[in-house]
């Protein structure tokens, strides 16, 4: 049996692949540790994982932070520069005190002190890619979020975008001050970028997403085990789907669901008192998961509000799924076979919602296009058709597996 940490930070998209390779690692006999955001706790302890709390943690009540990080220009150097990179000496001492003794640490895209405490301590360790941005391949160039509208030159291929990210890079650079630093007093050399290359373990990387979503290419990190989605298929805390809720899906066709995941949620906004009004005008029903204002909104029955739904019971069930384009959320759509109107809000989310649209399976949308967008999704039955293809070949892929497998190798 061997020891492994698994280290990750964010929302529940960054939590629940974690979760799910813990929990496929734990069913092979091994020791399991989640180290995060204190937080998450309960979500480890509950399913039988270890835990160990690493700073910084999740203030959930800070709505200002949430809208600065979920902010489309700056919201990702918001995350960079004053969540993570302030704590990144803290992170590293709690993450020294969660591998002790470990055999083997997974980490993720923002716990920068994971890679440098594997240098300095000699650990084995696998990096991760929740999502295909994170490549930044100039092959298969990313949208960003200051500038989507730069999707228009991706025919301009490689070349062009080499040139792109470079200087992207270049502007990004002091981003990763506090992580140089951190290695220079361990007496280590300022090693590679940490908010691109270094991120990436020389042992090897699980890209934690399905092929058809992001297919490899020629410029990323050596040893990229491609896993598919690891999905954890449950509700915030466990929780199955509300009674109230099958009865209401029982009653009538198919509805329209809405989500904006687990952070964006807390900002929407009019979002969802918009999404039941043009519903109704458009005659069909609807689903909206609004978090903490569900219980302000009204009940009919043609809208149900509610905290949240397990997606994997919820979203086959839907005619369509319109959503913020986070990749937890993102990965369930394709995998339920139901075209998606994506509505992104930060970081990922607008190349998520652009490699849905070029699948053929949903539509890139944005809050002023949604009522017409969504009527024509709704008839579109060639969108209707490649989701169901998608949806198929997503659920062959046992991601899962090929993450422990991975993992196991790594550890010989």
């Amino acid at each position: 049996m061997a020891r492994i940490v698994l280290t990750t930070f964010g929302s529940h998209g960054d939590l629940n692949p974690f979760l799910a390779i813990g929990l496929g690692l734990k069913r092979r006999g091994h020791d399991a540790v989640l180290a995060a955001a204190e937080g998450y706790r309960a979500d480890a302890e509950r399913l039988g994982l270890g835990f160990a709390p690493v700073r910084p943690d999740l203030d959930k009540s800070d709505l200002e932070t949430f809208r600065r990080a979920l902010d489309p220009k700056r919201g990702s150097e918001v995350v960079v520069r004053e969540l993570m990179m302030p704590k990144v000496r803290e992170s590293y001492e709690d993450l020294d005190k969660a591998t002790a003794g470990c055999d083997l640490l997974v980490t993720h895209v923002l716990t920068y002190a994971g890679p440098v405490l594997a240098q300095k301590k000699g650990l084995k360790w696998l990096s991760t890619s929740l999502q295909p941005l994170a490549f930044f391949s100039s092959y298969d160039p990313p949208v960003v979020p200051p500038a989507p509208w730069l999707s228009v030159l991706r025919p301009l291929g490689p070349g062009f975008h080499r040139l792109m990210l470079g200087a992207m890079k270049r502007v990004s650079y002091p981003w990763g001050d506090e992580v140089r630093a951190l290695r220079r007093s361990l007496g280590m050399d300022d090693g590679l970028d940490p908010i691109f290359e270094g991120q990436y373990s020389p042992h090897g990387t699980l890209a934690l997403y399905s092929s058809l979503f992001g297919p490899a290419q020629p410029d990323w990190p050596a040893g990229v085990v491609h896993c598919g989605f690891p999905f954890h298929d449950e509700d915030l805390g466990g929780k199955g789907l509300d009674p109230e809720l099958v009865g209401f899906l029982n009653e009538g066709p198919a509805p329209v669901a809405f989500t904006l995941g687990s952070a964006a949620v807390m900002i929407a906004g009019d979002f969802y008192e918009r999404a039941a009004e043009f519903t109704k005008a458009l005659g069909v029903r609807a689903v909206l998961l609004a978090g903490e204002a569900a219980v302000s909104l009204p009940r009919s029955k043609s809208v149900f509000p509610a905290a949240s739904a397990p997606y994997h019971t919820l979203f086959p069930r839907c005619a369509a799924i319109v959503h913020s384009g986070g990749i937890g959320t993102t990965g369930q759509a394709l995998r339920s076979g139901v075209p998606q109107l994506v509505v992104p809000v930060a970081h990922d989310q607008f190349d998520n919602a652009a490699r849905v649209a070029r699948l053929g399976c949903g539509l890139w949308s944005s809050r002023q296009r949604l009522s017409s967008d969504l009527a024509r999704l709704l008839a579109d039955r060639l969108a209707h058709h490649r989701a169901a293809a998608v949806g198929k070949a997503v659920r062959t892929e046992n991601a899962v597996k090929t993450a422990c497998d991975a993992i196991e190798r790594a550890l010989t």
